[in-house]
C-alpha cells in the first residue's frame, strides 16, 4: 500500500468507512471496516493525519488512535457538511472528512480525556434526573387538577403538592402515591450526584477557583472545568462567549450590519448554567435579586454583599430600567463567560509549566 498521509474516517456503531489519500491528494484506500478491525488497520500504518466528526465515540477513538502515533483532529459535523459533494453515503462522508481536515481555516474540537468525560457523565446524569423530576411533578400536578386540587408551580412547592394529594379519593391515592415515591427516589439520586459533583469540584484546583466568581457555584464551576477546552484556543473573551452561544447572531449584507438574538450555538448545558447563575436570587448582582431590591424600594447598586462587584450591580440595575429581564440575564451570563476566560487565561500565563500552581483566586472589587 502506498504511503498514506491523510485519512478520513466516518464513525459508526459497527461499520466504519475509511478514505485515505497520499501527499499529493491521490486516493489510496476506500474501504469499510468492522469495529474490531479499526485498531488493527491503523496499527499497521505509519503516522498520518486522521480526521473524524465530533460524536459520542469520537473522543474514545481519538485517544486510541493517538496512542498508535497518529495525529487525530475532531471537527464539528456542520463544518464538514459543505465538503460533501453529492448525496449522503458513508463513502461520501469519509471523503468529505478527509478533505475538510486539511483545510487551514478549519476549526477543531479538543480531545477530551477519560477523566473529563467521567466528570461530565455525572453532570449529564444529574441533568437527566432533574428533567425526570420535572416530569413527575407536572404529572402529579395534572392529576390533582383533575380533582379540583391546584398547587402553585415550582420545586419549592413539592411539600404542598404531596400534602394536597391526601385529599384525593381513596381509589386515586395508590397511583399518586406511586408517583410520589418515585419523585422522592429521584430527588435522593439528584442529591447524591450533587454531593459527588461538589466533592470533585473541591479537589479540582481550577474548578475551586472558578467557584469564587460571582454567579458561578460548584455545579457550574465543575461543568466549566470539565467541558471548556484549553482557553488559549480562543483569541479573546468574546470568542469564548460566542463558543457558548451567548453572543448575537449577525444577519449582515450589503454593508448593513444587523444583530439578532443570541446564536445558541455551542454547549447548551453550560449556557443554561450561566444564565441561571445570572438570574439567581442568592447573588446580589443577579437579575432576580435586582428586581426584588427595586420592589422593596432599595437601589439595586447600593448593597454590601461580599460576592458582588460594583460594576456588575450598576450594569444590571441600569439595564433593567430599559431592557427585558431575560435580555439582562443573558447579558450578565455573557459577562460571566468573559470573566471565566480572562481568569483561566490569567492562570495559564502565571503557571510557567502549564499547571495551576498559582495560588491566585478571583478577587472582588469592594468599591
Amino acid at each position: 500500500m502506498e504511503q498514506l498521509t491523510t485519512i478520513g474516517i466516518d464513525l459508526a456503531k459497527s461499520v466504519f468507512q475509511i478514505h485515505g489519500v497520499d501527499a499529493e491528494g491521490a486516493i489510496v484506500v476506500k474501504r469499510k471496516l468492522r469495529r474490531a478491525q479499526v485498531l488493527t488497520f491503523f496499527a499497521g500504518l505509519g503516522p498520518c493525519l486522521v480526521g473524524m466528526e465530533a460524536c459520542a465515540g469520537a473522543h474514545y477513538w481519538a485517544r486510541e488512535l493517538s496512542a498508535l502515533g497518529h495525529e487525530v483532529r475532531i471537527m464539528p459535523p456542520s463544518y464538514v457538511k459543505p465538503y460533501v459533494k453529492r448525496g449522503k453515503t458513508d463513502a461520501a462522508d469519509a471523503e468529505a472528512i478527509c478533505e475538510a481536515v486539511t483545510r487551514p481555516t478549519m476549526r477543531f474540537v479538543p480531545v477530551k480525556s477519560a477523566e473529563r468525560q467521567a466528570a461530565l457523565l455525572n453532570h449529564k446524569t444529574r441533568d437527566f434526573l432533574v428533567r425526570q423530576r420535572t416530569q413527575l411533578l407536572n404529572t402529579i400536578r395534572a392529576h390533582l387538577s383533575e380533582f379540583g386540587i391546584v398547587v402553585a408551580k415550582g420545586i419549592h412547592n413539592v411539600g404542598r403538592l404531596l400534602e394536597a394529594a391526601k385529599d384525593l379519593p381513596e381509589a386515586a391515592r395508590p397511583a399518586v402515591d406511586m408517583l410520589a415515591d418515585q419523585l422522592r427516589e429521584t430527588q435522593e439520586k439528584i442529591d447524591d450526584l450533587t454531593a459527588r459533583i461538589e466533592a470533585a469540584q473541591k479537589t479540582d484546583p481550577f474548578a475551586r477557583r472558578l467557584a469564587a466568581i460571582p454567579g458561578i457555584g460548584a455545579i457550574t464551576a465543575s461543568a466549566i472545568a470539565a467541558t471548556t477546552p484549553e482557553v488559549d484556543n480562543f483569541r479573546s473573551a468574546r470568542d469564548y462567549a460566542a463558543w457558548l452561544g451567548l453572543t448575537p447572531q449577525p444577519y449582515s449584507s450589503g454593508g448593513k450590519e444587523r444583530l439578532g438574538r443570541i446564536s445558541k450555538a455551542g454547549n447548551r448545558y453550560l449556557r443554561r448554567l450561566l444564565y441561571l447563575g445570572a438570574s439567581c436570587r442568592r447573588h446580589a448582582f443577579g437579575v432576580t435579586a435586582q428586581i426584588s431590591a427595586r420592589r422593596a424600594g432599595r437601589p439595586g447598586d447600593d448593597w454590601r454583599s461580599p460576592l458582588c462587584l460594583h460594576q456588575w450591580r450598576t450594569m444590571a440595575h441600569r439595564m433593567l430600567e430599559k431592557k427585558p429581564v431575560k435580555v439582562v440575564a443573558v447579558a450578565l451570563a455573557n459577562r460571566m463567560a468573559r470573566v471565566v476566560w480572562a481568569f483561566a487565561i490569567g492562570l495559564e500565563r502565571m503557571a510557567t509549566d502549564g499547571s495551576l500552581r498559582s495560588g491566585e483566586s478571583y478577587r472582588t472589587n469592594p468599591a
